[in-house]
């Protein structure tokens, strides 16, 4: 099941993304993530409570903290990377996260198949692919690379934290990841004079990033409970594809030659992934 449920993570960060970066461009990133993460917090509260989950205490749900600070500056760096254009910078970058979860499992033991290597390969190798676009200027570069960076060894560490934490309670651990994200950009909203609510033509696709996003958070965690959280981080990072297709149809973006072959190509080593 793990990698069915990365998958669906996959989906659902691709289309929060999508409408994350959309609401950027009309609202300043911090309101966007503000209101966004209130919503999602307030329906996973719901649904912890619908579960009965015992909490597991204290020290034992603490990599969840972990996992909602590395988790909001990775996607604050990703909204403001979609929000300035700089999408061929951020994207394919901070879809190498799964170097970060990687790593921990190798230094635990935790090995993929030869079969898992190859798919490991090819779904970062068409992801980059696909979320490039071409782009000039030094400018754009070095605007592009710190966001990227910020991005990826966020969403990197949060597959590591949310993993140690969801062994715990899956459905405490993103209660807490959530709560913890909120707190940090409530405070840095204040501190940055950011508005706390967002305009009323904005919550419909606000509500949206709260629902994928929080969906998606929700089939990670539960998939790091029956799968290796590096196999899962890579699954997951297919996130691109989803915001370029929606790119595609809703917003009429040219798919290039070298794009589709590389959705073929991640689509293809994520099958592999999953097969090992």
């Amino acid at each position: 099941m793990a990698p069915l449920l990365a998958l669906g993570g996959a989906a659902c960060w691709g289309i929060g993304d999508f409408l994350g970066g959309l609401s950027s461009r009309r609202a300043h990133v911090l309101t966007v993530l503000v209101v966004s993460q209130a919503i999602g917090l307030a329906g996973i509260a719901l649904w912890v409570g619908l579960l009965g989950d015992p909490f597991p205490g204290v020290l034992e749900i603490l990599p969840a903290v972990g996992a909602g600070v590395a988790g909001i500056v990775g996607l604050a760096a990703l909204y403001r990377g979609l929000s300035i254009g700089a999408m061929g910078i951020v994207a394919p970058v901070s879809a190498a996260a799964p170097v970060v979860p990687l790593t921990a499992d190798l230094a635990r033991g935790i090995t993929p198949s030869a079969v898992q290597w190859a798919g490991v390969a090819l779904v970062l190798a068409g992801v980059a692919t696909v979320s490039r676009e071409p782009s000039t200027g030094d400018r754009r570069f070095a605007a592009g690379v710190g966001l990227a960076a910020i991005a990826a060894l966020g969403f990197g560490l949060f597959f590591v934290a949310i993993d140690v934490a969801a062994d715990e309670s899956a459905s405490w651990a993103v209660l807490v990841a959530r709560a913890a994200a909120v707190a940090v950009v409530l405070v840095a909203a204040v501190a940055a004079s950011a508005p706390l609510a967002a305009p009323r033509t904005l919550l419909p696709a606000l509500i949206g990033v709260a629902v994928f996003d929080t969906g998606a958070n929700v089939l990670i965690a539960t998939a790091t409970t029956t799968g290796a959280a590096g196999i899962v981080a890579v699954l997951s990072s297919l996130y691109p594809v989803v915001t370029i297709l929606l790119a595609r149809l809703v917003l009429g973006e040219r798919l290039s030659t070298s794009r589709r072959v590389g959705g073929g190509v991640a689509l293809g080593g994520a099958a592999l992934v999953a097969s090992g």
